[in-house]
């Protein structure tokens, strides 16, 4: 089975996507991300903003992406510090609205009453939520490197799947991930023990370029000339919050191994191409939403 996508090229690539997933991944890392995406805030400011997070939770989150470059800390008195995206930061948005985009189609939806006609209609999902959730389902340990692999290949079997995206580990080790995978409606297997990648595992191929083309991205000469443990430049193109709620699975278009039951499939609303106020369509919440349907990743 020959894949239609591009082939994504160098180890390289792999690493800067997965070193990406690791900043993205820790839980509230998008909803702080968000938040500071529209102005530059004090945390007191922060704060109401995200108000089921514990200062516990917050400042070792606004920590974690102050040192990675993509949030910076601004003194200006010992009780006045800002937090703001920096260019880099900034950079992100992009990246995170192609991953909004997928997890808008292909991930399944709950059915409630539309208020005007009581009839029943797929749930409309914040842009953020479906972000948290996709990052669910790829940022499991060697669920990227499986990924990328048969998005290369086409199709592999369980043997060669574990010596090219899991080297180091026995031929067993590999199952666990697969079948997880195929759970998660990402990847399918062929009658003959060959696996490949399912619609949806496919359609992440744009969201694995966006990532290796931020993680590969040089810094901007701005930020190159910022002094040392200043951080880069905070950004000046903002938009505003996201709420995010956990994860969902794919809605499946083939057959799984070894599937927990099947998941409500929904058609994705058509949509014209993501434009920047669109993914702010959605006001933040009180409180996190529940979850809809399916497993929780």
């Amino acid at each position: 089975m020959a894949t239609t996508a591009p082939t994504p090229s160098t180890s390289h690539d792999l690493s800067g996507v997965t070193k990406t997933l690791d900043l993205l991944a820790p839980r509230w890392s998008v909803w702080v991300l968000m938040t500071l995406s529209s102005h530059t805030l004090r945390y007191a400011e922060i704060k109401p903003r995200l108000p089921w997070l514990a200062d516990g939770q917050l400042h070792p989150r606004l920590r974690h992406l102050t040192s990675a470059g993509v949030v910076e800390r601004t003194e200006y008195a010992p009780r006045h510090v800002t937090y703001g995206l920096t260019s880099r930061g900034a950079a992100l948005m992009p990246v995170l609205a192609t991953i909004a985009s997928w997890g808008d189609t292909y991930l399944e939806k709950g059915l409630v009453a539309d208020k005007a006609t009581g009839e029943m209609e797929p749930e409309r999902i914040p842009p953020a939520q479906n972000i948290d959730d996709a990052l669910a389902l790829i940022t499991p340990r060697h669920a990227t490197p499986i990924l990328w692999s048969l998005q290369a290949r086409g199709s592999a079997t369980a043997k060669s799947l574990a010596t090219e995206a899991m080297p180091g580990y026995g031929l067993t080790a590999v199952y666990k991930p697969l079948e997880r995978l195929a759970e998660d409606g990402l990847i399918t297997a062929s009658g003959s023990g060959d696996y490949q990648l399912s619609a949806s595992g496919r359609a992440l191929f744009p969201v694995f370029q966006a990532i290796s083309a931020w993680a590969a991205a040089p810094p901007t000469e701005t930020d190159a000339r910022r002094p040392r443990g200043q951080g880069p430049a905070p950004s000046q193109n903002r938009s505003g919050p996201w709420a995010t709620t956990p994860s969902r699975r794919t809605t499946p278009t083939a057959p799984a191994v070894r599937s927990a039951g099947p998941a409500l499939t929904t058609t994705a609303p058509d949509s014209p191409a993501w434009k920047t106020g669109d993914l702010f369509s959605h006001q933040i919440p009180a409180r996190p939403i529940p979850p809809t349907g399916g497993p929780r990743r």
